[in-house]
């Protein structure tokens, strides 16, 4: 293992703008993980933007909109030092159950009108559609987001799981940065066919779940209010399974004086210039440890010892339940 930082920028695709490293994924500072402290998820986001992160992603959803609040709330008089990432489209109900995905030109438009109102800017950084829409063509909805970067609105146009496919008919309408997909030592199935069409378009990604929502990390679901107590990876026998593959996780990273959440995110830096790990810290601390595998190269011998140790197909249970794998158009 080397010691040299990994300080420089990446660039988010051809066509997009040049970040930190790291990224802050801030849907757990909104209930998806259970309760969270509004001050200290406030906190969490200072603290990045202090340390140099740019990027800062969020869902129109997440909290029914509280997630785009609280952010605007952090950025009051700080926003010239953050990027923003939105994902719209998926829609709930008043009991917070979720009702289906929107990718209408009129609704983009009108998600958006609402994100810039609750962000409190005048413009989106990235914007993209969360789940492909069955019902639209990609093509529509991109279209939509295309007239809202000729408006001033929007800056550059994400995608988010969707396979090369659905990747090519949005890109040959407008130029996308980057596509925002899980990805994971756990979760490589973007390696196959997505990430060479990313590569071949001149696409970048902005890489989430990079810890498996905390079970790489040994995390387990809060008794409420947490999402990953209906996920195949930490119930029943696969949770039971999976402790094994986070032991062989954690002690290969103890060899390397590392946490197993440390060795996980620098997997993934060490994947390619053209991947940004998206950080789901909800609190300082979580934050630093996630910011101290910037300080880690691993070698070819490092990385081949750890996906012996944590082979792709280790895990137990798929990344998110039937219902839910099967409205994943990257799945297909």
């Amino acid at each position: 293992m080397n010691a040299e930082p990994q300080k420089q920028t990446r660039q988010l695709g051809a066509a997009g703008p040049a970040v930190y490293p790291l990224a802050l994924g801030c849907m757990g500072m909104s209930g998806m993980y259970g309760a969270s402290d509004e001050q200290e998820s406030i906190a969490t986001i200072h603290a990045a933007l202090e340390h140099g992160v740019t990027l800062l992603d969020t869902g129109d959803f997440y909290g029914m909109g509280h997630n785009e609040m609280l952010i605007g709330r952090a950025l009051k008089g700080r926003t010239h030092n953050a990027l923003l990432s939105v994902k719209f489209g998926a829609m709930r109900a008043p009991d917070g159950t979720w009702t289906g995905i929107d990718g209408r030109p009129a609704a983009v438009k009108n998600f958006a009108a609402y994100s810039l109102n609750r962000l409190g800017v005048d413009h989106i950084d990235i914007y993209r559609l969360s789940r492909l829409d069955p019902k639209v063509p990609i093509e529509d909805t991109v279209g939509a987001i295309a007239d809202l970067v000729k408006a001033g609105y929007v800056r550059y146009i994400g995608l988010s799981e969707v396979g090369a496919e659905t990747i090519r008919k949005a890109h040959a309408v407008h130029p996308i940065c980057d596509l925002q997909i899980e990805y994971a030592l756990v979760s490589r199935m973007p390696e196959a066919k997505i990430f060479p069409t990313l590569d071949e378009l001149g696409i970048g990604v902005t890489a989430y779940g990079i810890l498996s929502r905390g079970l790489l990390s040994g995390s387990l679901p809060a008794p409420k209010g947490d999402f990953r107590a209906h996920l195949p990876r930490f119930t029943g026998e696969n949770g039971q399974h999976n402790q094994a593959v986070i032991a062989n996780l954690k002690h290969v990273a103890a060899s390397l004086g590392l946490t197993g959440p440390q060795l996980a995110t620098a997997w993934v830096l060490a994947k390619g210039k053209r991947i940004v790990p998206l950080v789901g810290a909800r609190t300082r601390r979580q934050l630093q440890e996630s910011l101290k595998a910037m300080d880690v190269v691993l070698t070819a011998d490092d990385l081949t010892r750890l996906e012996t140790a944590v082979p792709p197909d280790a895990i137990a249970g798929t990344r998110y339940d039937a219902n839910q794998m099967r409205m994943l158009d990257s799945e297909k």
